[in-house]
């Protein structure tokens, strides 16, 4: 338990005390009291209105429930009308185009891959951040994109057989982003700048051009010998690295010893789904982690391979341009950070009554107050160079829900004595009141707006709570083919283009799950650049710089130019539940259903609950691993409770599944010093409480407020922390 202490009339827990006061507010002009004074009025004039919207939630889902219970037979006109009568369905505004200023270029003018990654943990937080560039030669050696054929396996020292094939697969990317007016970079032997033009001498001797020479940028070395050769092909970079000494650049005949892309041109840094922060250390840990990252001096020393390693952010990278000036390029992703959304209170800070207050407004204070160190220039490296603050704000329920957060904003920009709109709003459209209602939602925020990003499992975790009464709900794998999903997905794009997002802003798409698969991820991410998002999300580094060579394949803002013409998505097929019209299901395919949804719960609640890992790469029932977050547990611990309350399985069915999913999740963690099984010999499992949280989910999911996770995740790792204690 922390201890608090006192200011304006608010008990503040000293942890987060001390860390505003002495790290947080230094550099920043802002005075301790000054500063608590304005917390606590943000506080005391908008806690009232979060809950008042957290009511509103819990009264349209009663009305929604009670139609259900008395319209078993509904219809879709019927169904669409009573949630227009409800307040559900809003009208949608005229229309408008956003107006959003002072936006960054890697948001609003250039397409690329995005991470998510759990700011309290400074390693990946680092990893992420650096991530803007990466190598191709590491990605392809060391991925499933190459076959291992023909001696090309990836073994522990270099295989020169696999390395061949990564230099041919560079050499085919090459050709397609950077094509050369005759020829192909397969049969180049060097490459030199001449009079500002980059010429490339071929096998025959020949001596050939790009096709576009424009693309050339910049080098690295002398002109006439570069050690790099800097191109751009849409709005990304592309850099050639050369040194005929190097091993790799030995057996390449033009001695290129790499090809790095400019990848992962934003990151947010996530205080929310990928995160366990259930106290006031906890939060403590996300600030100073997200005030290292915009002071620049947040490092992380780690052990690999028996060294020890101390990871700091990248610095710029310089050229010489083909005027044969200095220039410079950023070494690192733009970061946004994540809050939390309006849903829960935390212990960190109290009102007089001993109240806990909204931990989304507190993130909001907090996360904006470090990023003036970005703003004020106390950092070697500068984030924003729009002069604003990015913010991503999931979980928000409808137009009256975005407003809120303008509102909040806007008093924390009072709070810093920043212009108005200098916080920049990123919009989840997660929640179904949100994406029926999503062109009144943009409009609430249309002067701070720069990114809407579709997250179909939280969305799909949220459609089947919100119709639990209406029916029971396909199988998970048979929901991603229902209309809605198709629906939900375009209408994003659809809206987004409509109002006037297209180079203004980031319309985004979901995460790539299975950081292991990237030959698949390589044949089916192209996707979401094709559907026109200039964003998408990826679980790795890794990911990231080989689906940065999707937005070389295909022109994001010249598809959105095609895709604006079209048809705006369906709204009746955007209220269609997925749900089953008869239960065609067998005996087999139910227990199938349930062992997978089981055990991905206990695989990703036993971390959460026992080491306070939010995110990790868990396997699932094949074995395959899996980027989990509370969005996947959100939608398992849902479809269960829906099936339970719909008699497709009983209770005692899905307790007999969970203690014999405990010893597969067991099993899968037994090369992990720090797991502790549920199956042991000192307590039985049911008192095991990471084996109780995950129960509780499916048992009390029905009642779970729009089926979110974190009340229940959050009291059991309280908990856990005190039996620790």
């Amino acid at each position: 338990m922390s201890k608090y202490v006192t200011h304006s009339g608010f008990q503040i827990a000293t942890p987060l005390a001390q860390f505003v006061e002495q790290s947080l507010l230094p550099g920043t002009g802002i005075a301790v009291n000054q500063f608590w004074q304005g917390v606590v009025d943000i506080f005391s004039e908008l806690g009232k209105q979060n809950q008042a919207l957290l009511n509103k939630r819990d009264t349209l889902q009663q009305q929604i429930d009670d139609y259900h219970l008395s319209h078993p037979d509904w219809q879709s006109a019927e169904y669409r009308t009573f949630l227009e009568s409800i307040g559900y369905l809003q009208p949608e505004p005229e229309d408008f185009a956003i107006e959003t200023e002072h936006v960054e270029p890697e948001i609003a003018s250039a397409a690329g891959p995005q991470l998510v990654v759990p700011v309290s943990n400074a390693r990946f937080a680092l990893n992420a951040a650096n991530a803007r560039w990466g190598s191709l030669y590491d990605a392809l050696y060391g991925t499933d994109v190459l076959g291992e054929e023909d001696g090309a396996e990836r073994t522990q020292a270099y295989n020169p057989n696999r390395g061949f094939k990564v230099m041919a697969y560079a050499r085919q990317f090459l050709d397609k982003a950077l094509p050369l007016a005759e020829g192909s970079h397969i049969e180049s032997t060097n490459y030199a700048i001449l009079d500002g033009n980059l010429v490339i001498t071929l096998n025959d001797s020949t001596q050939v051009a790009l096709q576009k020479p424009d693309q050339l940028v910049g080098y690295q070395g002398e002109a006439q010998n570069p050690s790099a050769v800097l191109l751009r092909h849409h709005d990304l970079h592309i850099e050639i690295q050369i040194d005929p000494h190097h091993p790799i650049g030995q057996a390449d005949k033009a001695g290129i010893k790499d090809v790095v892309l400019e990848a992962a041109l934003t990151t947010i840094m996530d205080c929310e789904d990928s995160v366990a922060a259930v106290d006031a250390q906890d939060k403590v840990l996300v600030y100073q982690n997200w005030l290292g990252l915009m002071k620049g001096s947040l490092s992380e020393t780690f052990e690999k391979s028996g060294q020890s390693l101390t990871r700091t952010l990248n610095a710029d990278r310089s050229y010489v341009d083909t005027q044969g000036q200095r220039m410079t390029l950023k070494g690192r992703s733009m970061m946004f950070v994540r809050n939390v959304g309006h849903l829960m209170t935390t212990p960190a800070i109290l009102d007089a009554e001993g109240n806990e207050q909204f931990e989304g407004i507190l993130d909001a204070i907090m996360t904006s107050t470090a990023a003036l160190h970005d703003l004020q220039g106390n950092s070697p490296f500068k984030n924003s160079t729009a002069a604003s603050i990015n913010i991503v704000k999931p979980k928000m329920h409808g137009p009256e829900e975005v407003a809120f957060t303008d509102t909040l904003f806007s008093r924390v920009e009072a709070l810093l004595s920043l212009p108005k709109n200098t916080i920049k709003m990123g919009i989840m459209d997660e929640e179904r009141r949100t994406s029926v209602n999503l062109k009144a939602c943009i409009a609430a925020a249309k002067q701070r707006v720069v990114f809407i990003n579709t997250g179909f499992l939280d969305r799909t975790g949220d459609e089947i709570h919100t119709s639990m009464l209406a029916g029971p709900v396909l199988p998970k794998v048979a929901i991603k083919g229902q209309s809605w999903i198709a629906a939900y997905e375009d209408q994003n794009v659809d809206i987004g283009l409509k109002t006037g997002f297209r180079k203004k802003a980031q319309i985004g798409k979901g995460m790539w799950p299975m950081p292991d698969k990237m030959a698949l991820m390589m044949e089916q991410k192209q996707g979401h650049p094709e559907s026109g998002a200039n964003t998408a999300w990826v679980p790795s580094p890794t990911a990231a710089t080989l689906h940065a060579m999707h937005y070389h394949y295909v022109d994001v803002f010249a598809r959105q130019l095609e895709i604006k013409t079209r048809q705006q998505a369906s709204l009746d097929n955007l209220l269609t539940p997925p749900l089953m019209l008869e239960n065609d299901l067998s005996a087999e395919d139910i227990q199938a259903e349930l062992d997978n949804n089981a055990q991905g719960i206990l695989g990703y609640v036993v971390r959460w609950v026992d080491q306070g890992v939010g995110c990790s790469k868990v396997p699932d029932i094949n074995h395959v691993g899996l980027m989990e977050d509370r969005a996947t547990l959100r939608i398992s611990s849902q479809h269960i409770a829906n099936w339970l309350y719909h008699g497709i399985c009983s209770e005692e069915q899905v307790e007999k599944t969970f203690r014999r999913m405990a010893a597969v999740v067991d099993g899968q963690n037994e090369g992990d010093s720090l797991y502790q099984p549920m199956l042991n010999d000192h307590k039985p499992l049911s008192e095991n409480l990471a084996y109780k949280a995950a129960l509780s989910l499916v048992f009390e999911g029905r009642v779970q407020p729009n089926g979110y996770t974190e009340p229940l995740l959050h009291a059991y790792r309280q908990a856990y922390k005190q039996q620790a204690n």
